[in-house]
């Protein structure tokens, strides 16, 4: 609370109904977001679980493969993050007639960046043998590896289409939609992992394709619901008309591209660190792969706050209510830290349980442990991080996030958890204490530079520019 004041320091009582004003309308459009992402933590959770029943050498496989991958999905669900700006703030000023022009030229911008991200990832494929990782996951890492990169086009064709339902805040669909995709991730996990019912035993190989099908399924349900029902209105009449344009297309990488930098930058502090996590052991990757998965717990949920933030921080820019803007992030700023007080609590009464959840190694378990300590550290930069980001996503001032994430975590979170690590001799300690120094950096910097945007928009707007 003393943070919170020395954030806002005029700031009185009275104050707060400016802002609690507001709770309604994040909580309405900001809980389906979550519930959808806390549908694909669950996913993760269950994949897990499932992964490390199986065997811990799956695990730490499965662990070092989804980090590494996790830069590319990131990036592209920060590049598809870039429609939602436009498309609200279209939405705002009533211009809902050029909204379906921005879907089609997000939906190809989309489509061209995943066979990029896929041949980059073909090429880290074809050299996993040569960054230092055990000699005995690379088998098992090779073919998940390639299931999941595959992936990746129809989930980024599925992005697009959420980040357009999102921002005209119709949120709840893509949120039925993921959970229905993953309950039927975790039916076919249980089926091509262990082989049940006469299907194969594919061990982790099964999990791969398991989230290849419902990532195939969350694109066709949603293409289909926009073309075949009428839930979207006049939106896919004016689909059909338009056509993709260079100035479009442009506009839409505009947004995309600094967010998705942004993102995945952010993501590289943490699966950028699973190289040096692969340097001590396959103990030192299982545990990380399950701490990261609790970690995006949290994340996911500060997440669909935020993402709440920037749909109605656009939606006020488009409408010219400027000072809305700024009393919309204050607000999902206290829903943000008061979920992460809700989520910390139980994690850390739970922090010598939780590994046995995932695996029955007490090395894991005993090490996972200790990691809780950082991970409770990091949560208040986290929520202030995940907020301030996307209120700069409203106010489509994009450009400086790429630099204030290039500093915060390239120049202060990865070179700390080298230092901390092996410099130290912290090791796995070590590195997940540079965390809390990379997120909490970047969420002032990005306040910062909001508050900066802020006062500019109110003085163009007061001087008529």
């Amino acid at each position: 609370m003393c943070t919170f004041f020395l954030l806002y320091p005029n700031i009185e009582m009275k104050s707060f109904r400016l802002y609690s004003i507001h709770y309604p309308y994040l909580l309405r459009t900001g809980i389906p977001i979550m519930v959808g992402q806390l549908g694909t933590i669950v996913m993760g959770f269950a994949d897990t679980i499932m992964v490390g029943w199986y065997g811990t050498e799956e695990l730490a496989a499965a662990g070092f493969v989804n980090n590494i991958l996790a830069l590319a999905f990131i990036a592209a669900m920060g590049f598809s993050y870039g429609l939602t700006p436009i498309v609200s703030s279209l939405h705002g000023e009533g211009k809902n007639h050029l909204i379906a022009q921005k879907l089609k030229n997000s939906l190809l911008a989309n489509n061209i960046l995943s066979l990029l991200f896929m041949a980059c990832l073909a090429l880290l494929y074809l050299n996993l043998h040569r960054i230092g990782l055990p000699e005995e996951l690379l088998p098992l890492m090779r073919p998940y590896f390639a299931v999941i990169t595959v992936s990746i086009l129809p989930q980024m064709a599925f992005n697009a289409f959420k980040q357009f339902s999102d921002g005209i805040q119709d949120t709840r669909m893509p949120m039925w939609i993921m959970l229905i995709s993953n309950v039927l991730n975790i039916i076919l996990n249980w089926l091509l992992i262990f082989g049940k019912f006469g299907f194969p035993e594919w061990g982790l190989m099964g999990a791969g394709v398991a989230t290849l099908v419902s990532r195939i399924f969350q694109w066709a349900a949603i293409s289909l619901t926009f073309h075949l029902t009428s839930r979207y209105g006049e939106h896919p009449q004016y689909f059909k008309k338009a056509s993709p344009n260079i100035s479009g297309l442009k506009e839409v990488s505009q947004m995309g591209w600094p967010i998705a930098l942004q993102m995945g930058m952010e993501s590289a502090s943490f699966n950028l660190s699973a190289i040096y996590i692969g340097w001590l052991g396959t103990i030192a990757l299982a545990a990380n792969q399950i701490m990261i998965t609790i970690g995006q717990l949290c994340f996911m949920l500060y997440y669909g706050m935020a993402a709440a933030v920037a749909v109605l921080v656009s939606y006020y820019r488009g409408a010219g209510q400027t000072e809305q803007t700024r009393h919309v992030a204050v607000a999902g700023l206290h829903l943000t830290w008061g979920i992460g007080i809700l989520v910390c609590i139980p994690i850390f009464l739970l922090r010598h349980q939780l590994g046995y959840w995932f695996t029955d190694s007490a090395d894991v378990a005993q090490l996972i442990s200790i990691l809780v300590y950082p991970l409770l550290v990091y949560q208040f930069g986290d929520g202030l991080q995940c907020i301030y980001s996307n209120a700069l996503r409203g106010m489509a001032d994009v450009r400086p996030m790429v630099w204030i994430a290039f500093v915060a975590y390239f120049l202060i979170s990865l070179p700390l958890g080298y230092i901390f690590g092996f410099v130290c001799n912290w090791q796995m300690t070590g590195i997940w204490l540079a965390y809390p120094f990379g997120l909490t950096s970047a969420g002032l910097m990005y306040y910062l530079r909001f508050i900066h945007t802020h006062k500019k928009l109110q003085k163009s707007i007061h001087y008529g520019t």
